[in-house]
C-alpha cells in the first residue's frame, strides 16, 4: 500500500473508472498527474482534485528506471489506476514523456494534433465545475472495446460481445454486452480515440475467464 512518505498512513489514490479517488491497497498498473494535490494527516485528499488540465497516464517507473512512488521529490501527485482503460475513463491520457509512443499512438487515434489540444477538449468532457464527471449516452453496439459503462449501478468494461465489471483489483464477473442506450463514462473525445484504433494496456485479469 502507498503511504505518505515516511509514515504508514494509507494515502487517498486510486482513481476508479468513474472518477472517484479512494483510498485501496491495489496499486495497479498505472500511475498519473494532475498536478500537485494535498493530503491531510488522515492521507485523504483535499478539495483540489486537479492543478492544470494536463491530466496523464504514467509509467509506474521514471524512463531512468526509478519507481515514481507516492509522493515524488519533484512536485507532482501521483495517482494510481487498475490499468489504462481505467485511467482513460476518468479522463486521463498517456503521457507525452515517459510514454511517447503511447502519447503519439492515442493523438493519431483521436485526430487531436497537439497536447494543449487533446486537454482542452478532454477536459470539457470529463468534469463538471463540481468535480462530478460528465457522462454520456451511447447506443451499446457502437462502443469500442476498452470503453466503460455504467451497468447496474458499477463501471464495466466493453470487450467483445460482453462486459466485465470491475473492482479494484482487477476484473470480475461477465455479461453479455447491452442493447439499446447505455450510460458512458469514457468521454467522448476518448471514445473517439478508442474507436480510431487506439489499444489501452488492460490489466490481465481481463482475460481471465
Amino acid at each position: 500500500m502507498d503511504t505518505k512518505a515516511g509514515g504508514n498512513v494509507p494515502l487517498q489514490n486510486r482513481v476508479m473508472p468513474d472518477g472517484r479517488i479512494v483510498v485501496d491497497p491495489a496499486r495497479g498498473c498505472f500511475t498519473g498527474n494532475r498536478g500537485i494535490l494535498t493530503f491531510d494527516d488522515a492521507g485523504r485528499l483535499g478539495a483540489r482534485r486537479w492543478s492544470h488540465h494536463a491530466w496523464i497516464i504514467c509509467a509506474l517507473e521514471h524512463p531512468r528506471g526509478r519507481y515514481h512512488g507516492p509522493q515524488p521529490q519533484n512536485a507532482w501527485t501521483p495517482l494510481f489506476f487498475l490499468d489504462e482503460a481505467v485511467a482513460l475513463a476518468a479522463g486521463h491520457r498517456p503521457c507525452g514523456y515517459c510514454r511517447r509512443d503511447a502519447f503519439d499512438a492515442f493523438r493519431r487515434a483521436s485526430g487531436i494534433d497537439r497536447a494543449p489540444q487533446i486537454d482542452r477538449a478532454l477536459h470539457r468532457a470529463r468534469v463538471r465545475r463540481d468535480r462530478t464527471q460528465i457522462t454520456h449516452v451511447a447506443q451499446a453496439s457502437t462502443l469500442p472495446d476498452g470503453a466503460f459503462i455504467r451497468h447496474e449501478g458499477a463501471p464495466w468494461i466493453v470487450q467483445g460481445g460482453f462486459i466485465r465489471r470491475f473492482t479494484p483489483g482487477g476484473y470480475r464477473d461477465r455479461a453479455t454486452r447491452p442493447r439499446g442506450e447505455v450510460t458512458v463514462l469514457t468521454p467522448a473525445p476518448t471514445v473517439a480515440a478508442l474507436a480510431g484504433g487506439y489499444v489501452p494496456a488492460l490489466d490481465p485479469s481481463l482475460s481471465a475467464p
